[in-house]
């Protein structure tokens, strides 16, 4: 009896370990993402880099981090948008271009369902989620 379950447990290591070896490559993708959010590679291309499968990578991000990796990619997108608006240095279509959107109108919607304000309310100074934007002019 204890040897069968002293197999239990090694096994249970082994496919522990296996999951582990199998995540790297998705944090190493993410840690891409991250670095090069203004200009990404596809998702061929880095599951490419990263020594995965396409669908290896898709399915690895939704596990692991509870979103797509255009999901991912878009949040720090938005999140970088917000630091950078918060400084008052830069227009809204300056932040905009210069995180990776090109069209004025998908980045406003995407940083209000993301942040909760606008961001020409942020650069104003306004509160969204939580944070206060500060900026030009403001509360």
């Amino acid at each position: 009896m204890q040897l069968s379950q002293l197999a239990e447990s090694e096994l249970y290591n082994a496919k522990s370990a296996l999951k582990t070896k199998n995540s790297d490559p998705i944090y190493e993708a993410r840690k891409i993402l991250s670095d090069r959010s203004e200009n990404p590679p596809s998702i061929l291309e880095l599951a490419q880099q990263v020594g995965v499968r396409d669908r290896t990578l898709r399915n690895g991000f939704r596990k692991l981090f509870g979103t797509t990796v255009i999901g991912y990619l878009n949040q720090q997108r938005i999140q970088q948008a917000e630091t950078i608006l918060r400084t008052g240095k830069l227009s809204v279509a300056e932040v905009a271009n210069l995180v990776g959107y090109s069209h004025l109108g998908h980045f406003a919607a995407a940083f209000k369902r993301q942040v909760g304000i606008t961001p020409r309310e942020c650069l104003a100074g306004k509160l969204g989620s939580g944070v206060r934007c500060g900026g030009r002019g403001g509360i």
